[in-house]
């Protein structure tokens, strides 16, 4: 099981994040598109990264925005290094 990364841990991290933050023991990032075909596209590619990362993000879909947390569940719910890998993979799909 991958231990919580620090605060100071999660910061740094987030200097190679741009659009991203943490909150609530988790890693945030909205991203808009320019209609829900697009956004839906978005949500099936960062489906197969999960896969691909055996790790999955919640995802909430509203028209053109989709909202990405991450969080590890097997870590008591905090920010892990599994978090912030998938979210950097997220970050090179663009959007």
């Amino acid at each position: 099981m991958p231990a919580p990364l620090t605060d100071a841990q999660i910061a740094d991290a987030l200097t190679h994040l741009p659009g991203w933050s943490h909150g609530d023991d988790r890693l945030t990032r909205e991203y808009k598109f320019a209609d829900f075909s697009e956004a839906l596209g978005f949500i099936v590619r960062v489906g197969l990264l999960a896969e691909q990362h055996n790790h999955h993000p919640e995802l909430f879909n509203v028209y053109s925005t989709v909202k990405v947390s991450l969080n590890t569940h097997d870590a008591g719910g905090k920010v892990t290094s599994k978090d912030v890998d998938l979210a950097s993979a997220i970050q090179k799909l663009g959007g």
